[in-house]
């Protein structure tokens, strides 16, 4: 499929640009390819440079106020300085590296509520800049990401809203400045013990850490954190991991120490999780869950925010983001 995207003229008969992306759809790691194409104006320009940026949402906490804000989190160069004349018509091919850690906006055809990833074009001209509009781009999980996902409706769980927040997680290296998190609902034989699951994933190229945190009452960053766990795997072994006797495990022990409890980075390898003390087993079979398309269609809404991590595009944001939430 092919989108289209109008910058419109720089000044009067100046240059526009279309953006032309042959397949808007990737994976984290995945590389979206395309041109380009910029015409000419009525008279010659200096083109400074042109930049291609994947955009997003990004969430962040300030104090007792959450602040929501288009940011930009990877930038590329496509073209530097040239002269464009007057009705000449360029057209420059891309072919544009996606990171590694880029959330999840689509699970087996269903879009994860609040989750949009655009990908924005900027014509620098004479020391103007044009921001222009956004294209969706529509990131999919990983197969190994998707073997996880595929655990979580294995065992009952619930969708409840995904989002983005800005900040890093300890222990763990990461490229960009924030991380996904997917939440769920338990299954009826957690309830009243476990509130709800958060599902983050670090990938690199050579495999994915999965991070689990149980009942978030203060996040990664405070000391109110109930339990959490670690799994970290090639992406070949996450292929053929239990994940749903992991996780259930996992869940079946910290769901017993209901007791204060604060998950600590223990090794790092492995099919084990990072927790006090953990065990791989648990029995999952039979429990019926429905696919993680449906438990997405199912799901309620995720409120999606953030807070800018590269440059903030307010002009371009409500027409592709909707309205900014200023917390």
């Amino acid at each position: 499929m092919v989108f289209k995207k109008l910058l419109g003229a720089l000044g009067i008969g100046g240059p526009s640009v279309d953006t032309v992306l042959f397949d808007p759809n990737t994976q984290p790691g995945g590389v979206l390819s395309g041109e380009v194409r910029i015409q000419g104006g009525d008279r010659d320009v200096e083109i400074e440079q042109v930049v291609l940026g994947l955009v997003t949402r990004v969430e962040s906490e300030r104090g007792d106020h959450e602040r929501n804000v288009n940011a930009e989190f990877h930038r590329l160069v496509v073209e530097g300085r040239f002269r464009l004349a007057a009705k000449e018509n360029r057209n420059i091919p891309f072919q544009f590296q996606v990171p590694w850690e880029t959330p999840v906006t689509d699970v087996y055809g269903q879009r994860l509520p609040g989750m949009t990833i655009g990908l924005r074009t900027e014509l620098a001209v004479a020391s103007a800049v044009d921001k222009g509009d956004l294209d969706p781009v529509f990131v999919h999980p990983l197969p190994a990401q998707e073997c996880v996902l595929d655990a979580f409706g294995e065992l009952g769980f619930r969708f409840r809203s995904a989002d983005v927040e800005h900040g890093r997680i300890a222990g763990l290296h990461q490229q960009l400045p924030f991380f996904q998190e997917i939440e769920f609902l338990p299954p009826h034989q957690f309830a009243g013990r476990i509130n709800e699951i958060e599902l983050t994933f670090v990938a690199d190229a050579h495999g994915m850490a999965v991070v689990l945190e149980a009942d978030k009452r203060g996040g990664f960053f405070s000391s109110g954190q109930d339990a959490f766990g670690r799994f970290q795997l090639s992406h070949q072994d996450s292929m053929s991991a239990d994940w749903a006797g992991m996780i259930d495990g996992w869940l079946h022990e910290i769901a017993s120490r209901r007791q204060s409890h604060h998950g600590h980075h223990g090794h790092h390898g492995g099919h084990g999780y990072d927790d006090d003390h953990g065990h791989h087993g648990g029995h999952h079979g039979g429990r019926g869950g429905m696919g993680v398309g449906g438990m997405v269609a199912a799901g309620a809404a995720g409120v999606v925010g953030g807070m800018v991590l590269g440059e903030v595009f307010e002009d371009i944001g409500e027409s592709f983001f909707g309205d900014e939430d200023e917390g």
